[in-house]
Parts: C-alpha cells; sequence; structure tokens
C-alpha cells in the first residue's frame, strides 16, 4: 500500500510540476484490507489479539478455528462438486482469498488435489480460461508492449522473482494452438513449485507471452481475453522474446526461466538460445526426459535389464521425445557406451513412420535419430528392432493398439509401456488396456493420473510419469544454490534421485514412481542432488552448505499460520571461493 501510494504521488506531482514530496511513512491497512490480501488473510483463524490489532472486530464469525478445521470445510465443500472444473474454480478462488490455507489443504492431500490444480483438469481449464476468468494472476505480454517490458515489470508487486514460468500458450499440452488461455499452464506449475517444492509463491510470477493465436474459434470468442490477432513470428516474435528475458535479467537477476508448452521448433530454438545467456529450462524436453529416465531406470529392477542393453522406441518424435531420447544419451554414455552406439539404441516412429537417414527432410531434432533402416510402419519397426522399452509422446489417443500391446508383449518378458500424453483423454492407451492386453506383463506408466486395475486376481497401481516429480526440486536446488546455468548433468543427477526413491513395494504394485504424497520429500532430495551438481559443474553461486537436505528443508515454504517459513534468500559464504564459470 504504502509503495503504490508513493508511486503514484510521485507521478501526479511530476505531472504538475510540483517538486518530489517525502516519502509516506506509513501503511495503515484496514481490516478490509488484511481480509482481501490474500497473504495475509487467515479469516475465522485470526486470534482474538489478532482480530483487535488489525481492526477485524466485528468482521468475522465469533468462533476462532484451527487451520485443520478450516481445511476439513474446504474439502467438505469441494467433494460437493460435480465436475473437476468445478472444484478447479472453486480451488482457484480459495487461492485468490486465502493463500495458506490453498497451499496448506493442497498439501495436506496431494493426491485429491493435484489432479485438479494441474493434469488432467487444468487442460480443461485452460479451454475455459477466458469463461472462468475472475481475478487477475500473473503478468501478460504482447506485441504492443514492445519497447516497454522493463518499465512494465516495476508493475510487479515483489522484487526478489526466483522462479518464471513462460509459456506462449502454442502448443499447451495436447491441445493445440491455446493462445492467451495457456496461462492456465503457468499458473498451475508454479502451484506446484509450491506445493510439491516448498518455493515461497511470493516469489513465483507466471508470464504469459500473447503474441496472438492461430485458433481462430477463439479469435472470434466475444469473451477471450488475449490479443484477438495472428500469432507473430520471425524476428518481430524474436525481438520481443530477446526483450523479455533481458527485462527479467535486469529486474530480477536471481530468477529462473522455465520455457513451458512451447512448439518444438520454438522449444528447441530458445533453450539453444537462452541456455547459456541465462538461467532457464525446458520441462517439455528436459523436465520430462528427467522423469521418463527415471522411470527407465526404476524398470531395470524388474526387468533384470542393463540400460546399456535396452532397445527404445519413441511413438512421437516432437520435444518430448527427442529430449527424452537426448538425456538418455547422456546416461548411456555415463555407462561407457560412445555418443554414436547409445543414439543406436533410439529409434524415432513418426506420423510417417520410422525415422530414417534416407528420408527427405527431417527435422534437426529428429536427425541424430535417423537409423540406418528402409522405411517403415510402427509395426514393421517393431518387429524388425524388437524395442524393450516403448515410449509414446504422440499427443494422440488410441495409438498403443490392442496389436502394438500384444506384439511389444510377445517380443519381451516383460514389457515397458509409457504412455506419456497429457490430458488423460489424450493417452496412447489406458492402464486398463496395457495391463489386460499384455496378460499382466506389462510394466506401465502414463504422463496423467489413472485408477488401479484389477487383473486376474493382482491389483496394479500404474505409476504417473508426471513431470511433478522433477521441476519443483529442480527449482527448489538451482534457487537454493543461485545457480547461475541449468546443466544436464543436473537433470541426470534429479533422474537418478527419483529412481532412488522408488521402493520394493512400490515396484511390486507395478508402480515406478513413489507415492504423490511423499512429493516434498521427494522434491527435498533432488534439490539436495542438484546442489550438489551445481557445485560439481561450477555453476554456484552460494556454495553446498553442510547438513545440504536438512538445509533445504529448512527453507522449504510452510503455510502453516504462525511465524512464517517461507524461503528466505541464502546467505552467501563469506570465506574465499572460486567464482562460478558461466559457460
Amino acid at each position: 500500500m504504502k509503495k503504490f501510494f508513493n508511486k503514484v504521488a510521485a507521478k501526479l506531482r511530476a505531472g504538475l510540476g510540483l517538486a518530489p514530496a517525502p516519502a509516506v511513512d506509513c501503511d495503515c491497512p484496514t481490516g478490509f484490507d488484511v481480509l482481501h490480501d490474500e497473504a495475509q488473510n487467515k479469516s475465522t483463524a485470526f486470534t482474538r489479539e489478532e482480530r483487535g490489532e488489525h481492526g477485524l472486530r466485528g468482521l468475522l464469525p465469533y468462533k476462532v478455528s484451527t487451520q485443520e478445521e478450516q481445511k476439513n470445510r474446504v474439502l467438505e465443500n469441494l467433494r460437493r462438486k460435480t465436475s473437476d472444473i468445478e472444484k478447479y474454480i472453486d480451488l482457484t478462488n480459495l487461492q485468490d482469498r486465502n493463500e495458506r490455507l490453498f497451499y496448506y489443504t493442497a498439501m495436506s492431500d496431494i493426491e485429491e488435489i493435484m489432479p485438479l490444480i494441474y493434469t488432467p483438469t487444468v487442460g480443461e481449464a485452460c479451454q475455459k480460461f477466458s469463461h472462468i476468468f475472475a481475478k487477475p494472476r500473473g503478468f501478460y505480454i504482447t506485441p504492443e508492449d514492445r519497447g516497454h517490458i522493463r518499465e512494465m515489470m516495476d508493475n510487479w508487486k515483489q522484487d526478489d522473482v526466483r522462479v518464471i514460468v513462460i509459456t506462449d500458450g502454442e502448443r499447451i499440452l495436447g491441445l493445440g494452438d491455446l493462445g492467451a488461455n495457456g496461462m492456465g499452464i503457468p499458473i498451475g506449475k508454479l502451484s506446484l513449485y509450491t506445493v510439491c517444492g516448498g518455493i515461497d509463491p511470493d516469489k513465483c510470477m507466471p508470464v504469459m507471452f500473447d503474441i496472438g493465436t492461430n485458433n481462430e474459434k477463439l479469435r472470434n470468442d466475444p469473451l477471450y481475453l488475449g490479443y484477438p490477432h495472428e500469432r507473430l513470428k520471425g524476428p518481430a516474435y524474436d525481438a520481443l522474446m530477446q526483450e523479455f528475458v533481458d527485462a527479467v535479467k535486469d529486474r530480477f537477476p536471481k530468477a529462473l526461466i522455465q520455457f513451458e508448452d512451447f512448439k518444438t521448433e520454438n522449444a528447441f530454438r530458445l533453450l539453444s538460445k537462452y541456455r547459456d545467456y541465462v538461467t532457464c529450462f525446458n520441462d517439455d524436453i528436459q523436465g520430462t526426459a528427467a522423469v521418463a529416465l527415471a522411470g527407465i531406470l526404476a524398470s531395470e529392477r524388474l526387468t533384470g535389464h542393463a540400460l546399456k542393453d535396452e532397445r527404445i522406441m519413441f511413438l512421437g518424435a516432437g520435444s518430448a521425445a527427442t529430449g527424452i531420447a537426448d538425456l538418455i544419451v547422456k546416461a548411456l554414455q555415463e555407462k561407457g557406451l560412445s555418443e554414436e552406439e547409445a543414439r543406436k539404441r533410439i529409434s524415432l516412429v513418426d506420423s510417417k513412420g520410422l525415422v530414417t537417414k534416407g528420408r527427405e527432410k527431417i527435422e534437426d531434432n529428429k536427425k541424430p535419430f535417423a537409423q540406418d533402416h528402409t522405411s517403415a510402419t510402427l509395426m514393421e519397426a517393431m518387429n524388425d528392432i524388437r524395442p524393450t522399452i516403448l515410449i509414446g509422446a504422440t499427443g494422440v489417443a488410441n495409438t498403443f493398439t490392442k496389436e502394438v500391446v500384444e506384439t511389444m508383449s510377445a517380443l519381451n518378458e516383460r514389457p515397458v509401456i509409457f504412455a506419456l500424453s497429457n490430458p488423460t483423454s489424450h493417452a496412447e492407451c489406458t492402464a486398463q488396456q496395457a495391463y489386460e492386453w499384455s496378460k499382466g506383463k506389462a510394466i506401465f506408466a502414463s504422463g496423467s493420473p489413472f485408477d488401479p486395475v484389477e487383473y486376474n486376481g493382482q491389483t496394479f497401481k500404474p505409476g504417473q510419469g508426471n513431470n511433478a516429480y522433477i521441476f519443483p526440486g529442480m527449482g527448489l536446488g538451482i534457487n537454493l544454490s543461485e545457480s547461475v546455468k541449468v546443466t544436464d548433468n543436473m537433470f541426470l543427477a534429479a533422474a537418478r534421485a527419483l529412481a532412488s526413491q522408488v521402493t520394493d513395494e512400490d515396484l511390486k504394485s507395478g508402480t515406478l514412481y513413489p507415492p504423490l504424497k511423499n512429493i516434498r520429500e521427494v522434491s527435498a532430495k533432488i534439490a539436495t542432488e542438484v546442489i550438489v551438481q551445481a557445485g560439481d559443474d561450477n555453476v554456484f553461486v552460494v556454495p553446498q552448505p553442510p547438513n545440504c537436505e536438512d538445509y533445504v528443508k529448512k527453507h522449504m515454504y510452510d503455510p502453516s499460520y504462525g511465524p512464517e517459513a517461507a524461503m528466505p534468500a541464502p546467505k552467501p559464504d563469506t570465506t574465499p571461493q572460486q567464482q562460478p564459470k558461466p559457460g
């Protein structure tokens, strides 16, 4: 309030030609201000003393509730809703009025809440974003803002942003071009940074790079909230993105930028351009890669295979598929294979069939994996190459047909089948289909959640290879070490840390990932390994502390009422140390 008042007063006086006035020294928030500030509001949990101190007497019911009682009330009302999108809206409203209660509720029952605040419900929420919009959240950039982005960033309420998630809305999940409606993705991702990774929500900034949409239906929607023009392309697109990145470096120099749901061409291009310029990564390429690699590493305990002996086939060859493939190559090189040998263990099948060297035109991200092979359909390629692992990243439902699953089962005693496309309706096959068509042999994982499956007297609990297992812990580790660069080794370390937390009991039930209820513990361990790796790669600013995992846990955001447990900026070690090398 004080900062806002001083800024407005200064502009008014300057416009009238008056000298600057002394800054107003008193914030003077009213009880109504407190109740309408989502970060401060505790609603009925304000104590008698707090009600007197903040001018809240008469503004609240008599009872002083505990946060647990408030959570139970939230869940009771939430479970009355008849659709997931209604639940999403209800939780969004809670986040807008009482942020700590929102996160407390989500953390208390993450297995119930996470599918509602992110996949699969966030897909429908993005499709309807302009129609269910209530309160502005996040930062919007349009082509009309060219030349003003740095100035606009001064309007953001916080000065120490540490994590930024940005999308241009062109490839939202498997739903395509949703334009500015894609803002639901950065908002949802950053909620998971807090819920799963313990990043203080005050340090998070969702950004919509709203450069238009080629979705004509959206542009013609009278309620559409985005820039109602065809997409900006070419040099104008790149110049606007460069201005954004430069503005972040100046305004929020310690921020990590996460690129999210960009079209394949832009995803690889932007990552390549900025990975050595600013602290950044692309979750669709690198986060998906790490969570998939972790699933593969965990599956070895069931198949008895070594990673270097696997033959891995992808159906789909976009940014997710080739990102996973690239990280697998690095993991195989650690096992002693040359880069050429590692790439020969991986094959891609796209809409035209097996990607081969004889193909007339091959996109840059696919070229390293083109095989010396005649053109072939998926089934022909499977029968010839005999993959041990089949990974779906198509965005198209039902592409793992009964014939595909049965063939994998004939080729392997324990076929590993990952149907990673989101949302659930776009998965290559369902968990039920995978287990039934393989007669219970499949080791299955998916990108969206599936219910347990009963088959032949056994209960299978399919693992969800959700990026939320990776990016929150990555962000926390990068944040605490203040890394100047995100390296591939960090993602390898994250994948190994995740795989190591899968228990024998998890594997017996058919899941390749730890229970979601343990995800904050998972994130703490991943953050610890990322900090260690940042030191090994010499990209840190804040060095690894003693008892690193304890240090990480102490700096994770706690939404409980009372003294704040939000993560403060780490204090640099004052002892002499080697300077980091950004390259």
